[in-house]
């Protein structure tokens, strides 16, 4: 498993029935969390002590409790700058399991020593696309949400990167690679993090079983001739690490490099357990 196990803001000090309790900062959140199915006794002072807490609805979706949180406030990972705040279905709007990939893709990116052009898909608040911008690289931020591209441009200007050479696109994603295409346009790095379920803003329907593997494919001709790396998440059920590796095994076979799949987590501070988050998989020259 890959561990985000870097992180001095953020950290989760326990899971139990269901439910996680993280400090984010200064402020205690307690979330749902469908891995942790275990029922262990809630004995950490945070339980009690929260700021923040959802609670998920028999009926599907939920609604938050606060405790003497402020509508906004940020978290630092290194030299990046995070903006968060609760909002709909439990996010934060940052994801800190993915620091793991942060940083194994900003080494990558200082030890190439060139220009780096990297595609960011779906985007979201900007976490990847910044690591990727303190690196050194130029990058293209697509997601098809206006409102999540405003954030991730409040994060840029927060971690000081509003003059790094970065693209904002409010587009769906996969037009925007066929246009890509057709204009003839490389990346020497692609990362995508793709929901399990979305709509595009014309109403386009997305569904990462049907549409991920399609979409690898025209990404794979996006690469340049001296590609770097490749990086796919993926927060589905079912869709496991091998099948991350087994597809961008099959596509970019011809580029030579290798292909590698896990599992990402985040440690529990109480326990010493890890967390599953989610699954990587990263192709890299």
């Amino acid at each position: 498993m890959w561990l985000a196990d870097n992180w001095k803001d953020y950290e989760v000090i326990d899971c139990s029935a269901g439910e996680k309790l993280e400090r984010w900062g200064s402020y205690i959140l307690v979330r749902p969390d469908p891995q942790v199915i275990w029922d262990t006794p809630k004995t950490a002072p945070g339980w009690r002590r929260k700021n923040g807490h959802y609670h998920r609805s028999k009926k599907g979706g939920g609604e938050w409790e606060f405790f003497r949180l402020p509508q906004q406030w940020q978290i630092h990972y290194g030299s990046l700058t995070f903006n968060l705040k609760p909002f709909s279905f439990k996010h934060t709007g940052l994801f800190p399991e993915q620091a793991a990939n942060w940083d194994w893709f900003g080494e990558k990116i200082k030890r190439a020593a060139r220009p780096v052009k990297v595609l960011n898909l779906f985007a979201y608040t900007g976490g990847a696309t910044l690591a990727a911008a303190a690196a050194g690289a130029s990058v293209t931020h697509v997601d098809a949400s206006k409102g999540m591209v405003t954030w991730a441009r409040e994060n840029a200007a927060s971690s000081g990167l509003e003059e790094a050479p970065i693209r904002w696109i409010v587009d769906d994603c996969v037009k925007f690679v066929e246009r890509e295409i057709r204009r003839g346009n490389h990346y020497d790095a692609i990362i995508m993090d793709p929901p399990s379920y979305g709509r595009g803003p014309k109403g386009e329907i997305w569904k990462i079983e049907d549409a991920i593997y399609p979409l690898i494919k025209l990404c794979a001709q996006l690469l340049s001739q001296e590609p770097l790396f490749f990086l796919i998440n993926s927060y589905t059920t079912g869709l496991q690490p091998a099948v991350l590796a087994y597809m961008m095994g099959i596509e970019l076979k011809g580029l030579g490099g290798q292909v590698a799949a896990q599992e990402i987590g985040l440690p529990v501070s109480d326990s010493g357990l890890v967390l599953p988050c989610g699954a990587s998989g990263r192709w890299e020259k």
